[in-house]
């Protein structure tokens, strides 16, 4: 029997953006556990940030899993930052790392970007080879305007 959740995340309003890019290889993992998965959206967990990242298919959104809010009667963790791509389909070859906009929803997340670099391609790794002969736990994600 598959358990499955769904998870409810506020999106606050943007404090600043910056044009970036990320791994190839980061990219490529990204995909292919979202391919492999029987839903729209894959659930990371960064356990050294205590964050938990959420693949989805234009985006991977970074949400503090010790950030709580409540609106409207619904409660739910916050997103503070998220990796929006950009033409990734265009690219020339699966080795090119692919441009992203870097989006800020808390004035101190600038911070949290460098270690997410390196700690969620160490979670990613980790996922890619707990569920490689498995299926990825069935989860599904709700994004609220906060």
């Amino acid at each position: 029997m598959t358990v499955s959740a769904t998870e409810t995340f506020f999106l606050p309003d943007e404090v600043g953006r910056e044009p970036s890019s990320i791994s190839a290889e980061m990219y490529n993992l990204g995909r292919t556990l979202l391919a492999r998965s029987e839903y729209s959206c894959v659930f990371v967990p960064i356990r050294s940030l205590q964050f938990l990242g959420v693949i989805t298919e234009n985006e991977i959104v970074f949400v503090d899993s010790q950030a709580y809010a409540y609106n409207q009667d619904e409660g739910g963790r916050l997103i503070v930052i998220a990796w929006k791509f950009k033409n990734a389909c265009e690219r020339a070859s699966l080795t090119e790392s692919i441009a992203c906009d870097v989006v800020y929803y808390d004035s101190e997340s600038r911070e949290i970007q460098t270690r997410l670099i390196g700690d969620f391609r160490d979670a990613l790794l980790l996922v890619d080879h707990r569920y490689r002969e498995t299926a990825l736990p069935a989860d599904g994600a709700k994004i609220l305007k906060l």
